[in-house]
């Protein structure tokens, strides 16, 4: 604790900032403590899909990745919510890695943990329909945050990685159906389980 305080430093960062972009160098590891970040990948397109997000007591462990390899960032990140970070120097997060075991077991931790969310972002958009994702996206915000979505339907393609029209249409369809009710920003989810077994009921 005594190395990071003499090392780092704290910054705050409002909702919508954004903190990097693809081919960025990485000079700074930024550790959250309050808030969250979002990072995403960008396509020439101007589709987006999220990769991960980093929450209070976590990094960006591409950054982390980038620093330990001197490749730049291969990806894009912003302030989902208002952030407080500590800065920690990229020399410091370097020479950490040979000094302190619990450093190398924390970012070996959040790899493995990252890992695996990419390997599943990979299985989801490789194997299983939009309209099975976007199921299991509504049913799953239901289960963790209540059955009102203050969203858009542009937020939610850049969730899933596809485009504004699909959703869209897929969110009329499953109006139709009575599954949930559409309004300006805002969804109502009528029927979480139902969506999540969407895929089922659409074979």
């Amino acid at each position: 604790m005594r190395a990071l305080t003499g090392a780092a430093h704290s910054v705050d960062l409002e909702c919508g900032q954004n903190i990097c972009h693809e081919g960025d160098l990485c000079s700074h590891l930024a550790l959250v403590t309050q808030g969250s970040a979002r990072v995403f990948k960008l396509a020439e397109s101007g589709r987006e899909i999220t990769l991960y997000r980093v929450e209070p007591g976590e990094c960006c462990i591409l950054t982390a990745s980038c620093m330990l390899s001197g490749r730049t960032f291969p990806a894009s990140a912003t302030v989902e919510t208002d952030l407080n970070a500590i800065l920690i120097p990229g020399s410091q997060v370097i020479r950490w890695m040979s000094e302190f075991e619990t450093w190398r077991r924390f970012l070996w931790d959040l790899l493995a943990g990252r890992l695996g969310d990419v390997i599943s972002l990979v299985e989801e958009v490789a194997f299983r329909r939009m309209d099975q994702r976007l199921g299991e996206y509504l049913a799953s915000y239901a289960l963790n945050q209540g059955p009102v979505l203050q969203t858009t339907h542009q937020q939610i393609a850049a969730e899933l990685g596809t485009s504004r029209e699909v959703v869209s249409r897929m969110l009329k369809d499953f109006e139709q159906r009575r599954l949930l009710r559409l309004s300006r920003g805002r969804i109502e989810l009528g029927n979480p389980e139902a969506l999540r077994n969407i895929g089922a009921q659409c074979d």
